[in-house]
């Protein structure tokens, strides 16, 4: 059996931190690959690709075009379910699969203690949604950022959060209840100037973080 190695010291396993961006093309104002370029200009680096409604051969298409546009700035695609699209990372739902699949970094999203208790081989997780969302109208109840700090309390593993997350104080909020990240959709998607509000938000990430305290990783991964 290959040795354990802890969380995040391998880089094809590091975990996503900063500003993580979802992507929605029925929100966005401009072409999909458009706004991801223009995010990852203002400092985003990685991008979970979503688009389920699209055949594997058009989400393949557009995994590549956009693995093109992160690689120009070191940054990394993750692709929602469990199927990777050639790639190496996947964002899977709380509902499965589980066991997850063997992939180079693994994600789920969690909304509670519960879903946190059922993680094996995850590598971090989303909580959400943290405040009321204009995505998702009605989804919660929200966690809001105590809720949010009891649940990373739970997690064994990094935790973005997610839902509702549109200003730099909200990111700052998020940062400091202990998250290692924020993932946003809305707030760069409908932007009219997605380079400057991922600015924002990545700037508030970086400020944040800085000087948060932060505890200790302990949880150990084997490699795969």
């Amino acid at each position: 059996m290959p040795a354990p190695v802890a969380l995040g010291t391998d880089p094809v396993r590091t975990a996503p931190s900063g500003v993580v961006l979802l992507t929605d093309r029925r929100q966005a104002r401009r072409p999909l690959t458009e706004v991801v370029g223009a995010a990852v200009a203002g400092g985003v680096r990685w991008v979970v690709l979503r688009e389920k409604d699209l055949s594997r051969a058009e989400r393949a298409a557009v995994a590549a075009e956009l693995r093109a546009i992160l690689a120009g700035a070191g940054g990394r695609l993750i692709v929602a379910g469990p199927d990777p699209l050639d790639g190496d990372a996947v964002h899977l739902p709380a509902a499965g699969p589980y066991p997850p699949p063997a992939a180079g970094l693994v994600g789920r999203s969690c909304h509670d203690a519960a879903e946190l208790a059922r993680l094996t081989t995850e590598d971090y997780v989303t909580l959400s949604p943290v405040f009321p969302t204009r995505t998702k109208p009605g989804y919660g109840p929200p966690l809001h950022p105590a809720g949010l700090r009891e649940l990373i309390a739970a997690s064994p593993v990094p935790v973005l959060a997610l839902g509702g997350i549109e200003t730099p104080a909200q990111v700052r909020e998020c940062v400091a209840a202990g998250a290692a990240g924020v993932a946003v959709l809305g707030a760069i998607m409908r932007a009219g100037d997605p380079t400057q509000v991922a600015a924002a938000l990545t700037g508030a990430a970086g400020r944040a973080g800085h000087g948060a305290a932060r505890p200790a990783p302990t949880a150990t991964r084997e490699v795969r």
